[in-house]
């Protein structure tokens, strides 16, 4: 099964057309995802993210409900950056 993880963008970088990137925090952990097929993203927003890749964008809301749906599942593990 695959998974798409909720993250909010801190940072975006935009600095090579063909390969759009951001800095997107789950938790504690902040890694590096393309965002190049999603439009209209700005700092602040929130993405589904799956391998590296945003998939869409979610509302603050959503994000949230599906972030403690895993933690409940034992899915996730948002307190550590390992």
């Amino acid at each position: 099964m695959c998974l798409a993880v909720p993250g909010k963008i801190i940072s975006i970088d935009d600095t090579d057309p063909d390969m759009k990137m951001a800095r997107v925090r789950f938790g504690e952990a902040i890694r590096n995802i393309c965002i190049q097929w999603v439009d209209d993203l700005k700092t602040g927003d929130y993405i589904m993210a799956h391998v590296g890749t945003a998939l869409s964008k979610v509302d603050e809301e959503d994000a949230e409900f599906t972030l403690d749906a895993l933690r409940l599942m034992g899915e996730i593990d948002l307190s550590t950056d390992s």
